[in-house]
This record gives C-alpha cells, sequence and structure tokens, in this order.
C-alpha cells in the first residue's frame, strides 16, 4: 500500500483524453472528461458495430458493399477528434497507460457480448518489428493484455505475425487495399485447440486490416473471428 502511495507520488496517473493528473485519485480519466468521449450507442451495424444514423437499418453501407469473414465486432468509442488525439498520443507518445482505462471500460461495457463469442483467446493485430522496437511496444497487444486479465481470457500475441510493411493505402482502391494487406499478415503460432478468437485492435475504419487478418487466421484452421476495437468510424 505504502509502495503504490508513493509511485502515484512520483508518476501521477494521466488522463487519456486531457492527459491532464486525473483526480480523485485512484480513477483512470477525469470525471469531465469521460463525458466527451463519444462513446458507441445503438443501432450498430450487425457486421462492424458501426453506430448507424437510422434504425431501419440493419448494416452500415461499407459491410454492404464489402464482404467481411468475421462474424461480427463491436467497439467503444466512434473515433472523433478526442479519439484521435488519444489514439495518437498512446502511439507516438508513449502513453501506454491510457490502455488501462480502454480496457477495463471494454471489459465492462462487453463481457456479456465477449461472453457468447466462446472465444478460445485474443488476438492483437500485430504490428511490424521494426515498428514495435521503434514505439517499444504493440499498443493492440498491451490493450488484448488488459482485457485478458480482466476477463480472464488467454492472448496469443504470436498467432498472427506481420511480415513486411505496407505500401500507403491511400491511392488504392478497396479490393488493392485489402491485398496489400493480406500479404502483410502470416500465420504465426498455432494454438492447439482453439477455434474460435477475438481479434483485438485499437482502431477500425475501413475493416481492411482485420479482414485481411481474418483472412489469414481462417486459412491457418481458425473457425470463427470476432473484432474488439477501441476506436471506429461512423457508419452510414
Amino acid at each position: 500500500m505504502q509502495s503504490s502511495f508513493f509511485i502515484d507520488l512520483l508518476f501521477p496517473r494521466r488522463c487519456p483524453v486531457c492527459d491532464g493528473i486525473v483526480m480523485p485519485k485512484g480513477r483512470l480519466i477525469c470525471p469531465g472528461c469521460v463525458r466527451v468521449l463519444s462513446f458507441v450507442k445503438d443501432p450498430v451495424c450487425k457486421k462492424c458495430g458501426k453506430e448507424l444514423f437510422s434504425s431501419d437499418m440493419e448494416y452500415c453501407f461499407d459491410c454492404v458493399k464489402h464482404k467481411r469473414t468475421f462474424e461480427y465486432g463491436r467497439a467503444l468509442i466512434n473515433y472523433d477528434e478526442h479519439a484521435k488525439s488519444s489514439m495518437a498520443k498512446i502511439k507516438y507518445k508513449n502513453k501506454r497507460e491510457y490502455l488501462d482505462f480502454y480496457g477495463d471500460a471494454i471489459s465492462l461495457r462487453y463481457e456479456k457480448i465477449i461472453r457468447r463469442m466462446e472465444a478460445g483467446g485474443l488476438v492483437p493485430v500485430p504490428v511490424h518489428p521494426s515498428r514495435k522496437k521503434e514505439r517499444g511496444f504493440n499498443q493492440a497487444e498491451v490493450l488484448a493484455q488488459k482485457i485478458g486479465a480482466k476477463l480472464n481470457i488467454p492472448v496469443f500475441p504470436d498467432m498472427l505475425v506481420r511480415n513486411k510493411k505496407t505500401m500507403p493505402q491511400k491511392a488504392l482502391n478497396p479490393t488493392e487495399r485489402l491485398k496489400n494487406l493480406e500479404e502483410a499478415f502470416m500465420p504465426g503460432k498455432i494454438v492447439p485447440g482453439v477455434k474460435n478468437v477475438i481479434l483485438i485492435d485499437d482502431i477500425y475504419t475501413t475493416g481492411s486490416t482485420v479482414e485481411a487478418c481474418t483472412r489469414v487466421l481462417k486459412k491457418s484452421g481458425i473457425n470463427k473471428v470476432y473484432i474488439l476495437t477501441i476506436c471506429i468510424g461512423r457508419g452510414q
């Protein structure tokens, strides 16, 4: 207890939204800042989990247009300016402590859904080894560890491998983008007996990354892949 007090004194908890010292102590986010986050609300796309503008819709336009081989996904917050700033600080400013809040929040909000997935483990979307060396960590892997510890689900960080850096995606159409990404991943260590997994990432926008990962996992023998992310782009 005393050592925890001194650690908190020397390295006070920083808020994932404003980066200020969180008060009161013991919280993972400022009470005021949690209210500025745009938590995903129903109705959501039945496939990717994007927030929809109309309850008359079942799927977002992206999921209507593009084939999805994963089962379905859920995300915590909409990818707005607050979310973009927070994710950028995690990745480029080494603010991995923010993932404590996001991991707890995902676990609390989606525990029942996660249990229904009956997954044998969590698989973080891998980053290229050079990028991981540069940052010192893979944010998806850290997030998976937080959720896994909270819900007592094993994490398999080596089930997928990123074997090459991808070319810039902006100039590519959706088909080219998916092919570009699919070639960047390869199967890693297969865990005997595991047939269903939950793919973990920080951001879902077009879905190309998780779709590419899903296809590689399925080719390696996984039956069902589900998706969990912190942020997601808005549906239409």
